[in-house]
């Protein structure tokens, strides 16, 4: 194939990977935030301790996470025609992309926010901060260099899934190197293809280490932490100041 041939397939298929990684990527955030800061605190200490519900909720990640995506996207396909009404093209191969990452992001999220400092915790809950402040201004915000981690973490393993997706019909570079570089013997087009994922990789993973450094450089974990001792120390002033009056 010429250059003048191949080009467009790319152009399309470099799109169809971002679309698919794109929107699994923000799926996978938003369930995933949530579940992985759940497993936190249902935990034995947790703020909503509940060691049934933590169990239950870990089986259910650790069997999610175990799973091979193949056989996942085929295990899925009657939920993603359901949800699709098709079981081939890149908006089906979000549906088991997104619902194998969501477990996938949950560790993770679940392994950052454990790394929070238990005393910013305790300080937030002194001052009567119910759970959902702690959530708020405490869990999230000081584990936000290493969510972003967790996030590009997540992002290069979609962009793989992707790629393993192209080879039962869900488009992107996956399909051009099995349709065009394995099955029609185009080894030039299928390195290409392994070239262009390596970069798409690459630039994610600088982009999400740099997002995660200057995070860190700008307070990271300990941010909030003047801040409460600002609220701490403001007490004994405002006690002098009725004293005197």
């Amino acid at each position: 194939m010429t250059w003048t041939e191949v080009q467009p397939l790319l152009s399309q298929a470099c799109w169809d990977t971002l679309y698919m990684v794109g929107w699994s990527t923000l799926i996978a955030v938003v369930g995933g935030l949530p579940l992985g800061i759940l497993l936190v605190l249902t935990d034995r200490g947790g703020l909503l301790q509940n060691v049934l519900a933590s169990k239950v909720l870990g089986q259910i990640v650790n069997v999610a996470r175990s799973m091979p995506f193949i056989i996942l996207m085929v295990a899925l396909m009657t939920f993603t025609r359901w949800i699709t009404g098709t079981t081939i093209g890149r908006e089906a191969a979000i549906v088991p992309l997104a619902i194998g990452a969501i477990p996938f992001f949950a560790r993770l999220v679940e392994t950052a926010v454990r790394e929070v400092d238990g005393g910013l915790v305790e300080a937030v809950q002194s001052m009567g901060g119910n759970t959902w402040t702690v959530v708020r201004k405490v869990l999230v915000p000081e584990s936000l260099p290493s969510l972003i981690s967790s996030t590009t973490t997540t992002i290069v393993a979609l962009i793989g899934y992707s790629a393993m997706a192209g080879t039962v019909g869900a488009g992107g570079l996956g399909d051009i190197a099995i349709r065009y570089g394995y099955q029609r013997f185009e080894t030039e087009l299928m390195w290409i293809t392994v070239a262009i994922l390596a970069v798409v990789i690459s630039v994610i993973q600088f982009a999400g280490d740099y997002a995660a450094r200057s995070l860190h450089g700008r307070g990271g974990r300990s941010g909030p932490a003047p801040k409460l001792r600002l609220l701490k120390a403001k007490e004994p002033a405002s006690a002098d100041v009725g004293h005197a009056a």
